[in-house]
């Protein structure tokens, strides 16, 4: 039994998807997402590294897993959007897989310029979820999926390989 999180990382709003995996089922464990937007930048940073942290004790996950910057107009937005990763996979204190959100989509819905309800509708159908998700929580546990399922690959070809 394997424990992973997600992180949809924001400067605003870091979404965050716990998910357990047992045998060839992925259990919904938490999701959710930090609301840091009332805050001045520093404080949104400590506030995201304190309620990961706090997500990582109460949970225990044993893998983590978080989409990679994509390059945004605006500059100052890119770096903000860094900062909030950064902060973000400082707090997790474990090895982390970083997917593009690409990647993401193409491994929960099948194509990799799916729209964000595409993601939302297939996270609940594959999470067997009854309540409509959040997008960022959405997100993030897309991104956990997407790790499920590459590490459940990468497995099969160590496994084929020898």
């Amino acid at each position: 039994m394997t424990t992973i999180i997600g992180i949809d990382p924001g400067s605003c709003r870091t979404g965050y998807g716990i998910i357990r995996l047992e045998g060839n089922r992925h259990i919904h464990v938490a999701s959710g997402h930090l609301d840091v937007s009332h805050y001045a930048l520093s404080e949104k940073l400590r506030r995201i590294f304190l309620g990961l942290n706090d997500l990582i004790h109460t949970y225990g996950p044993e893998e983590a897993a978080i989409e990679q910057v994509f390059m945004h107009a605006n500059p100052n937005s890119a770096l903000k959007l860094g900062q909030a990763r950064g902060a973000a996979i400082v707090a997790l204190d474990m090895p982390v897989a970083e997917y593009s959100a690409r990647q993401v989509k193409k491994s929960v819905v099948g194509h990799g310029a799916a729209k964000k309800e595409q993601v939302q509708f297939m996270v609940t159908r594959l999470l067997n979820l009854t309540k409509a998700l959040q997008a960022d929580a959405a997100d993030a546990l897309a991104i956990a999926l997407c790790h499920a399922q590459a590490r459940n690959l990468n497995k099969l070809l160590r496994g084929h390989r020898s």
